[in-house]
């Protein structure tokens, strides 16, 4: 295969992403550092939960336009879409976006795009470019260079992919022009024009914005369990307001970019980012509380009924309908939860996983008719059709049934 785009990292976007273009009859030489992940897309299947998307690798694979490597392979268009972690506080960690960088370094060539889609620091498009021209100096000025952030919701992600809006900054107005073409073949979505800088920012502004609101709904959530008032009817009244809009409450933050985007303004300009970063800490709380909450319920089930009771804990994804578990709220409870074990018995739910490496899971029926104490952490679609006993604890922490 003489492929024109390769793409470093076959995660939540790289694939589906990687997909698409390959769908589009671009060939696509996709890179992931997991020898068992590469064998699995090689036989057309996919190692993560994403509706349509195997569907369409497997047409790829099978007609030659996708083939997955550990090795990058020369092409005309570099894809960086790997993970960026953290590092001691909160700090961002750009070594894999580094990593994948210097892996295409020896590839490059005149007249090449090169684009980051991971979330990044302000900033971190300049430093690879400094990076690439440091150390290929022959190149200087004669690549395109740009970032693009992806705005997906996981379980859409192959629609979103083709219909959203995308933001695509250059080092320079050829770069962001050439990305732009690039784009243009497989997204129908408008495509807005800026600088790197901008492009980085509009990213984490836009997961910082949605934080925000979430802890103000978190926030009012822990107000009105003090004051004895339902959370969900206040806010549903709140929101008849002609323009009050206020988000739903949960368990927490979680997923690869609300809980974690804030971080990397907050690092940085730490003094300026006063209410992001309190909405972390609000967010973060919120998850603390739950946990607190069950241990409670089961304390004061022990002293009513002199025994310990049975209790479901109801949910690991980050949110509602996927097998998603990155820095999830729910996990953190159930773990929170579980270190303070006796004797209970638990029965942990995650209906869009088969098996844990860690927690024995149940079938959601199975657990609620078992349990005396039931914890919704995560707002499944299988959840809200749950009867439940009047004799049952219900701790609904993210409005399961109230909808």
């Amino acid at each position: 295969m003489n492929p024109t785009v390769t793409t470093i990292g076959l995660g939540y976007i790289g694939l589906p992403t990687s997909a698409l273009i390959a769908a589009n009859q671009q060939a696509v030489w996709g890179v992931d550092i997991n020898p068992q992940v590469v064998e699995t897309l090689n036989q057309g299947k996919i190692h993560i939960v994403e509706p349509d998307l195997e569907e369409i690798l497997a047409t790829a694979v099978k007609e030659g336009y996708f083939k997955a490597s550990t090795t990058p392979q020369v092409a005309n268009t570099y894809l960086i879409v790997v993970p960026t972690p953290f590092k001691g506080n909160h700090e961002p960690d750009i070594s894999y976006v580094e990593a994948a960088t210097k892996a295409v370094l020896p590839l490059l060539k005149k007249d090449d795009l090169y684009i980051i889609e991971s979330t990044s620091p302000v900033g971190t498009t300049e430093k690879m470019m400094k990076l690439i021209y440091t150390e290929r100096p022959e190149l200087a000025g004669q690549l395109h260079i740009a970032y693009c952030p992806e705005r997906v919701l996981p379980g859409n992600v192959m629609h979103e992919l083709v219909h959203n809006d995308r933001v695509i900054g250059g080092v320079n107005e050829a770069s962001t022009q050439k990305a732009i073409a690039f784009y243009k073949q497989f997204v129908k979505g408008e495509l807005h024009a800026t600088n790197a800088r901008t492009a980085e920012m509009c990213k984490l502004t836009e997961n910082s914005s949605r934080d925000v609101q979430i802890a103000f709904a978190n926030e009012l959530s822990l107000i009105c369990d003090k004051a004895d008032i339902n959370v969900w009817e206040l806010i549903n009244l709140a929101n008849k307001h002609p323009r009050v809009n206020i988000l739903q409450p949960g368990c927490g933050v979680g997923g690869h970019c609300i809980a974690v985007d804030p971080y990397f303004i907050t690092s940085e300009f730490p003094m300026e980012s006063q209410i992001i970063g309190k909405a972390r800490e609000i967010n973060n709380y919120k998850s603390f509380w739950c946990a607190e909450q069950i241990k409670k319920a089961k304390h004061e089930f022990q002293l009513k009924h002199g025994r310990k009771p049975a209790i479901a804990l109801m949910g690991l994804a980050f949110k509602p309908n996927i097998d998603d578990l990155r820095e999830s709220p729910a996990k953190y409870i159930v773990q929170k939860v579980l270190q303070d074990a006796q004797d209970e018995a638990y029965y942990i739910v995650e209906p869009n996983i088969e098996t844990h490496q860690v927690f024995k899971i149940t079938d959601y029926q199975e657990a609620v008719e078992k349990a005396d104490i039931v914890a919704f952490l995560v707002g499944h679609r299988e959840f809200s059709m749950v009867k439940l006993d009047q004799d049952k604890i219900i701790l609904d922490f993210c409005g399961v049934k109230n909808k």
